[in-house]
């Protein structure tokens, strides 16, 4: 099995390629990303000798060295995780996620049929597997949940992006007959996620005692889903999905932003430093276009594919605290340099 895994220097990919490197010992896994400040390859430092691993900084927009990848290793599945995905960033700058999101899936997915055409159809053993999220779906009220029936309604640039690659994706099958599969994840959380994200953000700022932003009144809702979980999926639909089709994955973990800020406070209160408490909460001006809720009904992937969460909420955020504190060393190098700036320019104005 030859892997291309687009994005795996990220959070999600990062983590997928050590869950499938651990799973499966017959496999050969590439692993492009442009190493943008997301991309880390300190993630990936245990792997890096493994010979079943190789990596390629380039960018999924690169046409010419795509399509080079797919000669050279005879790739069989991609996984494309390569995206902008921080919707704070796509309200400054939407033409970037346009770019990666949208024109970089399409170089992918020509990519890939030009290599797997066989005749009039396609090679046996191939697939695209889009990784998308459920922020396609919009917005929620207090009630009812995503399905993959659900009608796309995104908010922000960064979730348009999105949908518009999911829907080129689903253009592949429908159009070519190509082998697909879609997979709308809710809210991830785990280790190596980049600070800029609720959980890392709130537990860097706790242990160097600086405000913790939250939007709005800290009420927004969403499904916490623990990485190791949503890798578990994707290599299920991978493997078992069926073709052409979407599949939501959610874990009916719904809890509000200010409930997991208070957690970590809590959290790092009692176990590391006790000065640590609520008063470093700070209410800023709501994100434009925010969302108020997500809950995704994972029912199609559970009786189809018998995937079901195995981490609780209350026990994968407690895993999670004590790895991002177990490696603060990593969570130094990752909020140097740019990455400062950046946080000054969000959020020192609200």
């Amino acid at each position: 099995m030859n892997l291309l895994v687009t994005g795996g220097a990220g959070f999600i990919g990062s983590n997928f390629i050590y869950y499938m490197l651990n799973r499966y010992k017959d496999i050969k896994i590439i692993n492009l990303d442009k190493l943008t400040y997301a991309g880390n390859l300190e993630n990936l430092k245990a792997v890096e000798n493994n010979t079943n691993y190789a990596f390629i900084q380039a960018d999924i927009c690169d046409k010419e060295i795509i399509e080079n990848l797919f000669q050279e290793y005879d790739i069989d599945y991609v996984v494309n995780f390569a995206a902008e995905s921080h919707v704070d960033r796509s309200i400054v700058e939407p033409e970037i996620f346009v770019k990666t999101n949208v024109l970089g899936t399409v170089t992918l997915l020509n990519a890939a049929k030009n290599a797997w055409q066989d005749g009039d159809g396609f090679k046996e053993g191939k697939k695209f597997l889009q990784v998308s999220t459920d922020e396609v779906y919009g917005s929620l009220g207090k009630e009812g949940y995503f399905t993959e029936k659900t009608p796309l309604d995104p908010h922000s640039p960064y979730s348009s992006s999105k949908a518009s690659a999911d829907l080129i994706v689903k253009a592949y099958y429908d159009t070519y007959k190509m082998s697909v599969n879609i997979t709308r994840c809710s809210n991830n959380y785990g280790p190596y996620q980049f600070p800029e994200k609720l959980i890392p953000l709130m537990i860097n700022n706790c242990l160097n005692k600086k405000p913790l932003p939250v939007y709005g009144d800290g009420m927004n809702i969403r499904d916490w889903l623990y990485v190791e979980d949503h890798c578990k999926a994707i290599d299920m639909v991978l493997h078992n999905g069926r073709i052409g089709e979407v599949y939501n994955i959610g874990g009916h973990n719904e809890r509000t932003n200010i409930h997991i800020v208070k957690t970590i406070i809590s959290y790092i209160h009692d176990n590391v430093d006790s000065s640590v408490d609520e008063n470093l909460i700070k209410y800023v001006e709501d994100r434009k276009g925010h969302d108020r809720r997500y809950g995704i009904d994972p029912t199609k992937i559970k009786e189809e594919l018998g995937w079901y969460p195995e981490t609780r909420f209350e026990d994968g955020i407690i895993k999670t605290i004590k790895w991002y504190l177990e490696n603060k060393e990593w969570m130094e190098n990752v909020t140097s340099g740019e990455y400062q700036k950046y946080y000054e320019r969000m959020y020192s104005n609200r």
